[in-house]
């Protein structure tokens, strides 16, 4: 026992870098893709069969390139990109280079949210402000995003803890991770401590961005 405390004692600094690492990815990947995935639910919602201003055909072929890069599993993303990824950042290795293929997918992912979560409104809200005289960017801006607005932060944590293990494949392309990390000497150097070390601290960040995430969603509910 006396050995494995030593043992984690000496790789610690290690395994807090790891932490920032993913931390890193998530701060930069996440924050992104709510900026761009949300306008982009937006359109996909009011340009939609119930939306604001239905366009059908531009709906189709817009939705199905949400579909189709959703449906990319990341492994395969982070290998297609490579060029891409090389292109934006300079390098495909390290943290920068898994932001980019994180954020490609991460910005679908959301928007697809964000569609779903406006969706689920109604009408009646959109229909009262319509009656009222607003234009269709007050409705968007100060009645469907208000309203949503629970659901939306939902949905980022929704999202924030799926990336937290696609994280784990940033070893792929050098990035580091915690889940990199806990591959590297669990499963390439057997030493299981050390795994379950970063395994407990991966769960301890999903814990704490779910637990933040519920309680900022019910402190925006109205209906609470």
């Amino acid at each position: 026992m006396s050995e494995t405390f030593a043992r984690i004692i000496e790789v610690w600094p290690e395994i807090m870098a790891a932490m920032g690492q993913t931390l890193a990815m998530l701060l930069v990947s996440i924050p992104l893709a709510v900026l761009l995935g949300t306008p982009l639910g937006i359109w996909l919602f009011t340009n939609g069969p119930s939306g604001l201003r239905h366009r059908p055909r531009l709906h189709r072929v817009v939705d199905g390139i949400v579909n189709m890069v959703r449906s990319f599993p990341f492994l395969i993303l982070l290998i297609a990109i490579i060029p891409f990824t090389r292109f934006v950042v300079g390098t495909t290795i390290g943290t920068a280079a898994v932001v980019v293929p994180l954020t490609i997918n991460a910005i679908p992912y959301f928007a697809r949210f964000v569609e779903q979560n406006l969706s689920q409104l109604g009408s009646g809200t959109v229909e009262a402000a319509r009656a009222m005289g607003a234009t269709r960017g007050q409705i968007i801006r100060d009645v469907l995003l208000v309203d949503a607005k629970p659901a939306l932060i939902g949905s980022i944590t929704i999202m924030t803890v799926s990336f937290i293990s696609y994280s784990a494949m940033a070893g792929l392309v050098g990035g580091g991770g915690i889940g990199d990390f806990a591959i590297r000497y669990g499963y390439y150097r057997y030493e299981t401590p050390l795994m379950v070390v970063a395994i407990l601290l991966m769960i301890g960040l999903v814990t704490l961005v779910q637990f933040s995430g519920s309680r900022l969603a019910r402190a925006l509910d109205k209906r609470a």
